[in-house]
């Protein structure tokens, strides 16, 4: 399965995401080392970051990036 570079941009209120495919690489440390050549060449707005995604396809690689999670209830012991 390839690893996908994608651009993840949250909404203002945080409830939906959406994802830019950047590009695919079979190996996880060139995928690695790509991102974080990305990310320090191209800074990005605090909305948006770039996101290393390990699925069998495009597709679920877009859906697992926008789904939307939770927040953890912090526990008193880790406030």
């Amino acid at each position: 399965m390839p690893y996908y570079i994608y651009i993840v941009t949250s909404s203002e209120t945080g409830n939906s995401k959406s994802a830019s495919y950047v590009s695919e690489y079979d190996n996880f440390r060139e995928a690695k080392t790509e991102v974080r050549r990305l990310r320090t060449e191209a800074p990005q707005e605090a909305s948006r970051n770039y996101k290393v995604m390990f699925a069998e396809d495009r597709a679920e690689a877009e859906q697992r990036l926008t789904e939307f999670r939770e927040q953890p209830i912090a526990k008193e012991w880790e406030k």
